[in-house]
């Protein structure tokens, strides 16, 4: 991988200690620890630190509160603008499995080749095996077929767990995937968007070039920050989403 591709663990503690050292693993195979950053919240950070006692003490970004995927991407996001402004962001929650890890690890790396060279919001959209109305659902321009394409694709529209007619018609088209909940993006880029599309988060950060590694700052910061997704507050905004085609095994562990 290229030195400027990082990791960023999203553990809300939703999952249990092991499938964090399984997800962390996972991405240590491609990823050197140096380049893997864990957000988790205040109260599990013992726990992540008990299971992975390698991973970098500034690496181990603690939440004071729950806040969703928006403020903690805002919080890692900065956090790597100030230490590699070139920095790539492979986010990933903790709770999912994944098989064919090579498979995996080969799409990891063309998604991020692109992104490296193009200024989008990716996400991997898997190949929806059946309507499962228990997933999320991301449309492309490309139209019918699309689920046959190699390469990136723009996203058209996302939709939330739509009900089972909706989804028997979102695959037959072959223009929907799975919403993975994997996105690969610069920080750069992600912090632009968010800037644009959430000020009432990013305006909390303001200073966050000399202050980020500041716990009173961060404390503050997530004190007044809202509630918000990556996908509601960004991904279904933005007009720089695009989708990458997945074909390894993934599932959501609660739905295993």
């Amino acid at each position: 991988m290229d030195r400027h591709i990082y990791t960023v663990i999203m553990a809300d503690g939703s999952g249990t200690p092991e499938q964090l050292k399984i997800t962390f693993d996972r991405f240590n195979r491609f990823v050197p620890e140096s380049h893997i950053l864990i957000v988790t919240l205040d109260r599990f950070a013992r726990t992540a630190r008990e299971v992975i006692p390698s991973l970098p003490e500034e690496n181990l970004l603690a939440e004071p509160v729950g806040r969703k995927t928006a403020p903690c991407m805002a919080y890692a996001a900065y956090t790597l603008l100030t230490r590699d402004p070139e920095a790539v962001i492979v986010a990933t929650p903790w709770d999912l499995f994944i098989r064919d890890e090579s498979l995996f690890a080969q799409t990891i790396g063309e998604a991020c080749r692109y992104v490296e060279e193009n200024d989008v919001l990716m996400t991997l959209g898997i190949v929806p095996k059946a309507a499962d109305v228990n997933f999320g659902y991301i449309q492309v321009k490309e139209g019918r077929n699309a689920h046959l394409m190699a390469g990136p694709l723009q996203v058209k529209t996302f939709t939330e767990k739509p009900s089972a007619e909706l989804a028997e018609v979102f695959v037959r088209t072959g223009e929907f995937f799975w919403n993975s909940g994997i996105f690969i993006w610069k920080a750069s880029t992600i912090c632009t968007e968010m800037e644009k599309y959430l000020p009432e988060v990013t305006e909390l950060f303001r200073g966050w070039e000399t202050q980020i590694g500041d716990r009173s700052f961060v404390e503050r910061a997530y004190a007044e920050c809202p509630k918000v997704s990556l996908d509601y507050g960004v991904m279904e905004h933005t007009d720089r989403a695009w989708l990458y085609p997945a074909r390894f095994g993934w599932a959501d562990i609660e739905r295993l």
